[in-house]
């Protein structure tokens, strides 16, 4: 039975494979370990009807595809939390920037931080904080005028 489920659809899953993701060697492995899965499960695929049996090796095939994917996306974001994008991308100039940033009053800060790098209007943050508009904008303004002072 073995062989001949082998011989029938080996071909073919591994042709679904390579149109569907555009590689033959990650078809290949993918339908490798479709089989591996297959005779791990020889009771449940031994009970289908030849047409369940092939239903059941695309869907394990397409199911060990996404597993696989899943696991590289986030083995790529665990990858990048190692690698902090200031020390990577801007160096010692953006951790300066980042100090200077730490040096403004915690309440300032918070208002710099949620026009500046949130995007929220100097409305959206009096509503957020419980302050007046003009006071947002004053605070915004006095954060502006110190980075500006000792950026230069």
């Amino acid at each position: 039975m073995w062989e001949e489920l082998y011989e029938d659809h080996y071909k073919e899953i591994v042709a679904y494979g390579t149109r569907m993701y555009g590689s033959k060697e990650l078809a290949e492995d993918l339908a490798q370990e479709t089989f591996v899965k297959a005779l791990m499960n020889t009771e449940t695929v031994a009970d289908l009807s030849p047409g369940k049996q092939r239903a059941w090796l695309f869907r394990t095939f397409k199911n060990l595809f996404i597993d696989r994917y899943r696991r590289a996306v986030l083995e790529n974001e665990y990858a990048q939390s190692w690698q902090p994008e200031y020390l990577e991308d801007h160096g010692i100039q953006e951790i300066e920037n980042a100090m200077l940033l730490q040096s403004i009053r915690p309440q300032d800060r918070a208002v710099f931080q949620l026009r500046y790098f949130d995007g929220y209007s100097a409305e959206e943050i009096s509503q957020m904080m419980n302050l007046p508009p003009g006071t947002v904008r004053s605070k915004l303004s006095r954060c502006r005028k110190y980075l500006k002072q000792n950026l230069e």
